[in-house]
């Protein structure tokens, strides 16, 4: 291990002290909550309190300062590790918000929220998702680097900054971590310090019971930086302060490589009893236990929540630490705008996610009959948005060619010893390479999106945004702008059978809260479905695209109708139908062939197209009863899927056609015809509808 000095730092008995008081008002929030997380946040106090206090460039008083180090703790359910720096730090908080811990309505939630309260720069809560975003905000850096100073010498640049994660052991069990960790090395991000909590403990014990690995050879060959602080190494446990601060000063001098830092801790120390024990991971320690820690601690044990007012005036001088630091920056971003006048301009319109004055007229339009699948058509999007949008950037899960989401002849982002024949590029790419890496992709996603406004996407095929979905259900959460390219939507694939045809997928996602699943029929409604996706910034949104070719249909596509979610595409001839055909698609085309037999056996029908089901949710009652009147009984849906959720739009009268079953390996055209999804079982359907609602009178026979 390389010996490291960064000079002495300045540690005072106030210093100490202060980490003491963090032990105790861990365990005084855990024990009035009645349950939390107590032992980690006791045990990391010490590394806690000396990056806020000395190491993490931040200023309390402006949380978003476009200039600050991030801070990410991936092990969320220690969330007192930054409850109580953000309090002792002067962000707002309250000894009142660390005495409602896990309360209703309080500012500190059992796990950190983003958005929620002021500091906190992600959701965490499942393991591994928070190093997933600190490698994402990394690359977002980087990127943002590459748009607003990309000239500027290393370090020299107001885009400079660090991404700070702690993680715990369960964070690097969890297999999200492998994923997003080798490509960090992989990309060389030298932005990007994990301190990894090594306190062999998790819920059931010693980790010992699951967990064998050398964690440190493995991030050594992912191409990490790899420093360790053992605080047991003498045999006895000494805090080394020192030893730890030269660690993540030795990370920032790091350029090239993103740097893990290995700390040996005993979680809980120095309570006497539960120290080292599970039973002080993830419930409170009990009065005896806190009285007697507090003893060891020099504290009066009959004192809850005591902050010392000496102690809490010295960790208030962070603020203006952080001032001081911020005035410097100010120099320097002064500085840049002013030789950068538009590229300061295009730093604060993406900053607010604020989209350019007529970028939509980028947006490509597709001939009328001709045949496109709706993959491809989103390919043309991205390429014709690239030269108006540059805040726009992403790429696949090693499904480029497929997912269509390659931007022509834009760089892909990778360092450039890295680039290949097929994809040549430089760090400060655009076109994003995730390998293999479905999980992964969705935690870098969602810390792109958080860290300053650029707006990601990432590919893969729809089937397996399952293994995607816990980062979709956080972007949810976190109501973060990310675009998911979900191709191959449905049986319609074809040859590579059941493992690859999403069946219950459009409506297992549609039933996660705040995420816009958007299936277009064609070409013009997948550029239309862009152009909705793209104004909205609020939340998640999933394109569900086919990969066979679909008719570029007449009247579909107009964007207004499309970002209503459902519209009328072909009315009834009379323009009074008596059954309603409502599509999702690549079975819009079933319902449109199905309405033209219909028409002709003299039954007006009407066919709505209903790309997202959220949008049409979201308008008013009278929009809905235009597109859908309540008097029209008969109606049916049809989506090659599940037919969990239709019935809410068909009502008791309507009929359903869809797939309650897995997919078969065959042409896809073959598939439709055996799976009874044709435009003749539409028209069935129909008739069967209108059976139900008494419409189908039957013929006299003469008698």
């Amino acid at each position: 291990m390389e010996q490291l000095s960064s000079g002495s730092l300045e540690w005072s008995d106030l210093d100490r002290q202060a980490v003491d008081v963090v032990r105790a008002l861990a365990m005084d929030a855990v024990e009035k909550a009645g349950s939390g997380h107590p032992g980690t946040a006791m045990s990391l106090a010490p590394a806690a309190y000396l990056l806020f206090q000395r190491v993490l460039r931040h200023d309390p008083s402006d949380p978003k300062w476009a200039g600050r180090d991030r801070f990410v703790l991936s092990c969320g359910h220690s969330s007192l590790t930054l409850y109580i720096q953000l309090y002792l730090s002067g962000y707002g908080l309250t000894l009142d918000d660390l005495k409602a811990l896990r309360q209703w309505g309080s500012l500190t939630p059992g796990h950190p929220e983003y958005g929620h309260t002021a500091g906190v720069e992600t959701t965490t809560g499942p393991l591994g998702q928070g190093i997933g975003n600190a490698v994402g905000m990394a690359m977002a850096a980087r990127r943002e680097r590459g748009l607003f100073d990309a000239d500027a010498a290393p370090g020299a640049s107001p885009f400079d900054h660090m991404i700070w994660c702690f993680a715990s052991e369960g964070d690097l069990e969890e297999g999200i971590s492998h994923e997003v960790s080798a490509l960090a090395g992989h990309q060389k991000l030298g932005n990007l310090a994990v301190v990894f909590d090594s306190n062999h403990i998790s819920i059931e014990d010693d980790t010992q019971i699951a967990l064998s690995e050398d964690i440190t050879k493995r991030y050594e060959a992912y191409g990490w930086h790899v420093l360790e602080v053992d605080w047991t190494a003498t045999g006895e446990y000494e805090e080394d302060v020192q030893a730890l601060y030269d660690a993540l000063e030795a990370a920032r001098a790091e350029t090239e490589r993103p740097t893990f830092i290995k700390l040996r801790t005993i979680i809980g120390w120095p309570a006497p009893n539960k120290q080292n024990t599970g039973k002080i991971h993830g419930s409170a320690l009990g009065a005896d236990e806190v009285a007697a820690t507090k003893r060891v601690l020099g504290m009066d044990p009959d004192k809850s929540f005591a902050v010392p007012a000496e102690v809490l005036d010295h960790a208030r001088e962070v603020v203006e630490r952080g001032r001081a630091l911020r005035a410097e920056w100010d120099k320097g971003y002064q500085s840049w705008r002013e030789a950068n006048p538009e590229r300061a301009e295009l730093f604060d319109r993406i900053s607010k996610r604020k989209l350019p004055e007529g970028w939509d007229k980028a947006l490509p339009s597709f001939e009328i009959g001709s045949q496109v699948a709706t993959r491809k058509a989103s390919g043309e999007v991205l390429s014709a948005l690239a030269p108006v949008l540059p805040e726009l950037w992403g790429g696949s899960a090693d499904l480029a060619e497929s997912n269509n989401t390659t931007m022509k002849g834009e760089p892909s982002f990778i360092p450039d010893e890295y680039q290949t024949k097929e994809f040549p590029g430089n760090r400060y790419g655009r076109t994003l390479h995730f390998g293999i890496r479905e999980h992964g992709m969705g935690a870098i996603l969602n810390g792109i999106a958080l860290h300053n406004g650029t707006r990601p996407y990432g590919g893969t095929f729809l089937v397996f945004s399952d293994y995607m979905r816990p980062s979709v259900r956080l972007a949810a959460l976190m109501k973060l702008p990310v675009t998911y390219v979900w191709t191959h939507d449905s049986i319609g694939l074809g040859e590579d059978g059941p493992t690859h045809q999403p069946i219950e997928h459009l409506w297992a996602l549609r039933a996660i809260p705040g995420l816009d699943v958007v299936r277009p029929a064609d070409a013009n409604e997948t550029a239309a479905a862009w152009k909705a996706v793209l104004e909205h910034d609020d939340r998640p949104a999933g394109l569900a695209l086919t990969r066979q070719n679909v008719p570029t249909l007449d009247g579909a596509g107009d964007p207004d109708a499309v970002a209503r979610g459902g519209y009328v595409l072909q009315d009834a001839s009379n323009g009074q139908p008596a059954v309603v055909i409502i599509g999702t698609g690549s079975e819009v085309q079933l319902a449109v062939e199905a309405r033209t037999i219909l028409e002709s056996q003299g039954i007006p029908t009407r066919v709505v197209s209903m790309p997202c089901v959220e949008w049409f949710r979201e308008q008013d009652a009278a929009y809905k009863q235009t597109v859908l009147p309540p008097a029209v009984k008969a109606r049916v849906a049809v989506e090659a899927g599940i037919t969990l959720g239709w019935r809410e739009f068909v009502g008791d009268a309507g009929e359903v056609l869809g797939l309650e079953h897995f997919g078969a390996s065959a042409p896809y055209k073959t598939i439709y015809e055996q799976f009874g999804l044709t435009a003749d079982r539409v028209v069935a359907a129909a008739k069967a509808s209108l059976a139900k609602t008494g419409a189908d009178k039957g013929e006299t026979t003469g008698n």
